[in-house]
């Protein structure tokens, strides 16, 4: 239900952190080290919120329905 507001939140946030890394003004190797982790972040957390939690609830509930 929610896959559109999530996937845009997450769009959203991950191309306003991706100047950072290719910056190459004043302070921007210290603003790089600290934008790289955080759009890694955002992926991998893109990727649990819209395929890992839904299957884990699915496959919870199949469960939870069996007994």
């Amino acid at each position: 239900m929610r896959m559109r507001p999530v996937t845009m939140t997450k769009v959203a946030s991950i191309a306003a952190l991706l100047p950072i890394p290719f910056g190459t003004d004043a302070g921007s190797e210290a603003m790089q080290r600290i934008a790289a982790p955080m759009v890694g972040g955002m992926l991998c957390l893109a990727i649990m919120t819209l395929a890992v939690i839904p299957v884990a609830y699915l496959i919870w509930k199949s469960r939870r329905l069996r007994v």
